[in-house]
């Protein structure tokens, strides 16, 4: 089985707050750097008002995994407007200084290798990070990058694949920290009109071998999506639909602010289907 959660990590607290008091979580995924960095600080600020679980902070790549083609839109945005990782730490710290939501990084193994994983995990720790997501991080490595970032107060959420057999869930899962994210569908990312009907056996499987939370992600798109998922798992991650709002938002022409309050207001639709 997979070790208790730390209450030392605000992941693990989040999570824990919301067992003990029957509620589900959302975590909203924000690319950085879209359209510019002074509006992701600002979209994390008003996200952290809202009262989400958790952000998820893409971190764009040129040659991204798993991610379709709305995120990929959206970092080479990102890329061309120049944002660099160390930008992107720097943001997180500022933010840090003002709000106690938890934050996780998503991106390429490539990142944090072309970085070093030492030095990599010592500015995600610096910055205020609390976790990060590596889609194509190989299982062989994944112990060694999980205890690495645990000795920096990091967790390392997996993902699980729908064509994942019964054997490599199960490793993934007791390899994961924080918690296992559970991918709706197999393939890229994106919003999709349905659901697949097996996601309760699906998430159920995970819980026989994992204590901590399952969150489901890919493909979620709307408040009824979000109340079919958790009324199975511990939380959910939406991701395509609301970067694809923001960049339409950024195509009009619209303000910063404009930008900043239509994301919230996305977020607290999506919100009302964990009531």
């Amino acid at each position: 089985m997979s070790t208790e959660p730390s209450a030392s990590n605000r992941i693990d607290r989040a999570f824990a707050g919301l067992a003990a008091r029957g509620r589900k979580g959302l975590l909203p995924y924000v690319t950085a750097g879209l359209p510019d960095l002074q509006t992701t600080e600002a979209v994390l600020e008003a996200l952290a008002g809202l009262g989400v679980t958790a952000v998820e902070l893409g971190l764009p790549y040129s040659d991204p995994i798993a991610d379709g083609p709305t995120i990929q839109a959206s970092f080479t945005r990102a890329l061309a407007g120049g944002v660099r990782i160390r930008d992107i730490m720097a943001m997180v710290a500022r933010v840090r200084q003002r709000v106690d939501l938890p934050l996780l990084a998503m991106g390429s193994y490539s990142i944090v290798h072309r970085v070093g994983p030492e030095r990599f995990a010592a500015m995600a720790r610096d910055a205020g990070l609390d976790g990060l997501i590596i889609p194509d991080l190989s299982l062989e490595e994944a112990p060694q990058t999980a205890a690495l970032l645990a000795g920096h107060g990091l967790r390392l959420p997996m993902l699980v694949a729908p064509t994942s057999g019964p054997q490599r869930r199960e490793r993934i899962a007791r390899t994961s920290t924080g918690f296992v994210y559970y991918m709706s569908v197999a393939g890229i990312t994106g919003e999709r009109a349905q659901l697949p009907s097996d996601l309760p056996e699906q998430v159920a499987s995970l819980r026989g071998v994992s204590r901590l939370p399952v969150v489901v992600g890919f493909g979620i798109s709307t408040p009824e999506q979000v109340r079919l998922v958790c009324s199975v798992a511990d939380g959910v991650i939406i991701g395509s639909a609301l970067v694809r709002r923001m960049m339409e938002a950024q195509d009009a022409g619209e303000p910063r602010d404009r930008i900043v309050q239509l994301a919230a207001d996305s977020v607290r639709q999506w919100m009302t289907g964990l009531d």
